[in-house]
């Protein structure tokens, strides 16, 4: 345990102060994370513990769930979704697409239900809300039992709840789309919506319910993601939660402040941050270990200080402004120390690496096991150079 003393917290309970340092926490993360050894677990059993995997490129997303896993490539992550049906592929944080574990939807639904709606639609395009339940209600019977592309959804939504829904008002991507997909995140939020498997280039969607009958989201749902996200990323601050959530930080205030006693503070080389009361054990060792993780990666979208994650020249190499994870990212203990790039021409796969500082003997070693692994897991041939990484910030 690491020392503490009594004192009155900032919502008037007495808390218990326990002093980390940044090194210890470095090393929950990464343990946690299976960044330090392997995780022993399914891919939902992977995802759960990294608190949901970003997914908007898929194959980033692919990659750091495997990367993950004791054994087993892409191809146990796509089994997962579509052969076991453990895992599903809907919006979660942010607005983005995840990778969520199928068990844990209750929880992801009660608490992205629970995050305060924010529409940046004008009068005439946004949905009122009684249109975003005739959607709701639309989508959830449409794809009870089906698999549909947006154009199909669009047809069925207009047969079922009236044309309005199809109305091309809404401003994206350079071209309007029809008014109903302004719901599309909420509708996944509540548990009626979740991505099916791609037609050809097509993506379609269906419900999450057809795995998990009964699917509701469950009270309390944001206290429970909360300790999850502390488990994963903590000691961390009501404001990191937010920005995590894409959340207001009243709100994120709020829900630290509603969990009361079941949560702690500690002081991380004098700055303060919170974990779930209790879980203030460390292990021995430093950090330590070098890894490449892909667009987005879990671990360093929710890992904050941004400062102390992306240290010196990284916060200016690898952020897109205060954005995390739209360079692939070189970590080495824990911390960002480079960007990388992968291309890949047939079975060969090019892998470019630009660190920020020059690499040892025995890290470039840990460098070429990556690679290997990266590839193995893509399916390629690897070929490593070291150097500039001409590539642009995903947008």
């Amino acid at each position: 345990m690491w020392p503490g003393y009594d004192r009155i917290g900032p919502y008037g309970r007495s808390v218990r102060d326990v002093a980390m340092s940044w090194s210890a926490v470095l090393v929950r993360r990464l343990e946690r994370h299976g960044l330090a050894t392997p995780l022993a677990a399914s891919p939902a059993g992977v995802v759960r513990a990294m608190c949901g995997a970003h997914a908007q490129v898929m194959s980033a997303g692919e990659v750091s769930v495997a990367l993950r896993l004791a054994s087993g490539g892409r191809e146990a992550v796509r089994a997962a979704l579509w052969a076991d049906h453990s895992l599903v592929k809907t919006v979660g944080p942010r607005g983005t697409v995840h990778l969520l574990p199928t068990a844990d939807l209750p929880m992801w639904t009660g608490a992205l239900s629970a995050v305060p709606p924010h529409s940046p639609f004008p009068d005439g395009v946004r949905l009122t809300p009684d249109q975003t339940g005739a959607v709701l209600a639309g989508l959830a019977a449409v794809l009870a039992d089906a698999e549909l592309t947006v154009d199909e959804l669009t047809v069925a939504l207009a047969d079922t709840v009236g044309s309005w829904a199809a109305d091309p008002v809404m401003p994206a991507f350079q071209e309007l789309w029809p008014r109903w997909r302004q719901a599309t995140a909420l509708a996944a939020h509540r548990g009626v919506l979740c991505f099916g498997p791609n037609r050809g280039r097509k993506v379609t969607y269906t419900s999450p319910r057809r795995w998990l009958p009964g699917l509701a989201p469950a009270p309390g749902g944001v206290g429970a993601l909360l300790k999850a996200y502390l488990h994963a990323y903590g000691p961390a601050r009501p404001r990191d939660f937010a920005q995590w959530l894409a959340a207001p930080r009243p709100w994120a205030v709020g829900v630290f402040a509603d969990l009361g006693d079941e949560l702690q503070r500690v002081a991380v080389d004098g700055v303060e941050g919170w974990v779930v009361a209790g879980d203030v054990e460390v292990p021995a060792a430093r950090p330590a270990g070098l890894r490449l993780l892909p667009y987005f990666d879990a671990y360093v979208v929710g890992s904050h200080p941004r400062e102390r994650v992306y240290p010196g020249r990284a916060a200016v190499r690898a952020l897109a402004g205060s954005q995390a994870g739209n360079f692939p990212v070189l970590l080495v203990d824990g911390v960002v120390a480079g960007v990388w790039h992968q291309k890949r021409s047939g079975k060969r796969l090019a892998v470019a690496v630009e660190p920020l500082e020059p690499l040892s003997a025995a890290r470039r070693r840990e460098l070429a096991a990556q690679v290997d692994r990266v590839a193995g897991i893509l399916g390629g041939v690897p070929e490593l150079t070291l150097g500039t990484v001409t590539v642009g910030a995903h947008a």
